[in-house]
């Protein structure tokens, strides 16, 4: 088991191949059990003469020797380990490893995503505080995304009423995104649980949020959609959400606003409408 850790945690960190080509390399590796050589390994699987080119200069290379060494001093989780989220391990290429920060226990528990617009408004902050307490209360744990507005709302939330929450982010544990939520970030840590398929040194650059996305919806089997632009990430991670066959909800807002665009489109083409608290829970059978 832990020359299998080993070889996900290196091919994780490879530089120059896409997480969906990794998920591939990882179940022909698994396939064949070939863990400790690239060249065997590529003969049983067709990549692109990029991708190829990617792997086999950088598997030997020393910055990936060193990634690799940074990133065994902290905690991770691979998808071949017990400990790897089941709702997460059924979706379109999932992360093959995860790196945390506090308690990994809670992704045993009922998960509740809640995305939406990072320029919240007093109404969105006003949902979710009419919200969130009750759902929290019924040990539901949030999902979200760290960032401003609606992310960061209902992380502070669920903290200011004893509940848990989980974190995922788009960089490695050692950075936040945006800066200023990097307090908010360390308090996730400390009472829930901070996660992130890119090793320490990543920076948050703009394709991992898609990514990143892609992990919330695959957490839970409830997305919570408060405020969205027609073109947002939130729509994304909704997107995401229904190919993976999940439960999207939104709670509706003013035809005249435009955060209110994304949420009221979605409920148009079959979202639940969110009204009420209860909406939520009887997701959950409560």
């Amino acid at each position: 088991m832990k020359q299998i850790r080993e070889f996900l945690l290196r091919l994780n960190l490879c530089r120059g191949i896409g997480y969906k080509t990794k998920y591939r390399l990882w179940r022909v590796a698994d396939q064949y059990e070939c863990y400790d050589d690239i060249n065997e390994l590529l003969t049983h699987i067709r990549l692109s003469d990029r991708e190829q080119e990617a792997l086999v200069n950088n598997w030997p290379s020393k910055e990936l020797d060193a990634a690799v060494a940074r990133n065994q001093a902290f905690p991770y989780v691979t998808i071949a380990d017990d400990q790897y989220p089941e709702q997460l391990r059924e979706i379109f290429a999932p992360p093959i490893v995860l790196y945390y920060q506090g308690n990994l226990s809670l992704l045993q528990l009922p998960t509740l995503a809640v995305v939406g617009a990072r320029d919240m408004s007093a109404y969105g902050e006003a949902v979710l505080r009419g919200m969130l307490p009750h759902i929290v209360k019924r040990q539901i744990v949030t999902v979200s995304g760290l960032a401003k507005g609606i992310d960061g709302m209902c992380h502070l939330i669920t903290l200011e009423h004893g509940g848990k929450t989980i974190g995922v982010i788009g960089c490695g544990l050692d950075q936040a995104y945006p800066r200023e939520n990097a307090h908010l970030q360390a308090k996730v840590a400390e009472a829930g649980l901070v996660l992130t398929e890119y090793g320490r040194g990543e920076p948050p650059v703009a394709y991992h949020f898609p990514e990143r996305n892609r992990v919330i919806a695959g957490l839970c089997s409830t997305v919570l959609v408060v405020e969205a632009k027609k073109k947002s990430g939130s729509l994304i991670t909704a997107n995401i959400a229904l190919e993976e066959n999940r439960t999207v909800c939104a709670v509706p807002g003013r035809i005249d606003t435009y955060r209110s665009l994304g949420c009221n489109e979605l409920i148009a083409a079959g979202a639940k409408p969110i009204l009420r608290a209860q909406d939520i829970l009887e997701e959950y059978m409560l």
